[in-house]
């Protein structure tokens, strides 16, 4: 590996924010190898050399969605082949703690990697994703990488730019399938499930028949137990009868005498 940069935005407002995860990790390298970085115009960049391996280090100075170009012009000053590029960045699909390792893929919303892969035109460089979690709704992405995070994650993150931290000399030799193999076998799991309390599995939503054959069926309409044949019965003994009432306008009463 001949390149390693890290994603972020310069300047003091945005040092502590998600966003500059990969800052953190190249500062850190830095600090711990003793390599200073410092800035070069002709780069847009603070670079350095990391003494040990004759890596480059390279932190952007052109914010995070113009981040491709000082990448291209130093891979280009030195020619730096993308497979021999290490971007460090934030990952917002894994959550705090967890780190990964991959060359290629697409840059899945990422303005650095975006401006990264359109400036060398290759997708083909390798990645160091550090976790920090998603907002949840995609309307509040942008405030959300550019806030800190809570203490905790934060803590998180910093642990997993500890294991990146321990594979960086594999990584830099170029035994970057040992690098990985190490590093994804001590990263913090994407989701842990306890084994002492298993995830129960979801059960299956009723089908419309199924539902429908549960639905309890009428009672028969049978003898004294029809609540409506009841009903009719009482009324029928409230009302007069029909006929009585007709033969009542023409016949006399029984206790009347028929006149002659």
């Amino acid at each position: 590996m001949k390149l390693v940069v890290g994603l972020g935005n310069p300047g003091d407002k945005y040092q502590g924010t998600r966003h500059n995860a990969g800052f953190w990790f190249v500062e850190r390298f830095a600090a711990e190898s003793h390599t200073a970085l410092r800035k070069d115009a002709k780069f847009q960049a603070l670079v350095g050399r990391h003494e040990a391996s004759g890596a480059w280090l390279m932190l952007p100075q052109s914010h995070m969605n113009l981040s491709g170009r000082p990448v291209q012009m130093l891979a280009s000053f030195f020619r730096i082949a993308p497979a021999d590029i290490l971007v460090a960045h934030d990952e917002l699909d894994f959550p705090p703690g967890t780190v990964r390792m991959k060359q290629g893929g697409g840059a899945a919303g990422h303005n650095g990697l975006k401006d990264i892969s359109a400036r060398i035109a290759s997708h083909e460089y390798w990645r160091l994703r550090f976790g920090i979690g998603h907002p949840g709704d995609r309307n509040e992405v942008t405030n959300y990488v550019l806030n800190k995070p809570a203490q905790e994650d934060r803590a998180a993150i910093d642990n997993a730019i500890g294991a990146a931290l321990e594979i960086l000399p594999l990584v830099l030799a170029g035994d970057l399938q040992g690098a990985m193999l190490k590093l994804h076998s001590h990263a913090a799991p994407e989701r842990a499930v306890s084994p002492e309390k298993p995830e129960k599995p979801r059960k299956a939503a009723k089908t419309a028949p199924a539902q429908a054959a549960e639905q309890p069926k009428p009672a028969r309409k049978t003898g004294k137990d029809e609540p409506a044949g009841n009903a009719e019965r009482e009324s029928e003994k409230a009302k007069p009868g029909a006929l009585g009432s007709f033969l009542k306008k023409f016949l006399p009463d029984s206790g009347q005498t028929p006149k002659k």
